[in-house]
């Protein structure tokens, strides 16, 4: 069984006070730290196409308008070791184009750094699932990255 791009290369996380969000093509995932013994029931989680909001033991943890849009009934979160949630989000737009440069509008940015290394994870990963046959996870990439990387599609196999 292949493992899949993102679990081979790493991810590259943005940092936030409430632990961290990552992205693929595909997806968003969302790691927030809660006090440990938390329970399900304590935690309040509502996840819209276009907004997001959670709460745990009546504080807000963030609420807000998404950066993009996202497939809110394939959207999930989880309650790991009563201490560890763990959100994903589909996203609508499924381009390596589409990095996302904050998880909110105007909050949890990324900064220049972070936002240019996830740019080029999903410029690597679409050329992963461009060549199947290759191995990308550890390639390195510079030049025309940014916006998904060049269109070869018009090239002649």
């Amino acid at each position: 069984m292949s493992v899949h791009f993102e679990e081979r290369s790493g991810v590259v996380p943005c940092k936030t006070p409430w632990g961290s969000w990552y992205q693929t093509m595909e997806e968003v995932f969302i790691e927030v730290h809660v006090p440990p013994g938390t329970s399900a029931k304590e935690v309040k989680c509502r996840l819209g196409s276009r907004d997001i909001e959670l709460q745990v033991r009546g504080k807000e943890v963030f609420k807000g308008r998404l950066f993009d849009t996202t497939v809110s009934d394939e959207a999930t979160w989880t309650l790991e070791d009563k201490c560890l949630i763990r959100i994903i989000l589909m996203k609508t737009n499924r381009e390596a184009g589409n990095c996302w440069s904050s998880l909110l509008e105007g909050e949890y940015c990324a900064n220049a750094w972070v936002q240019d290394q996830m740019q080029r994870k999903l410029t690597l990963e679409r050329f992963q699932r461009e060549n199947p046959g290759f191995d990308f996870s550890g390639a390195e990439i510079s030049g025309n990255f940014a916006g998904g990387g060049p269109d070869f599609s018009s090239l002649q196999k």
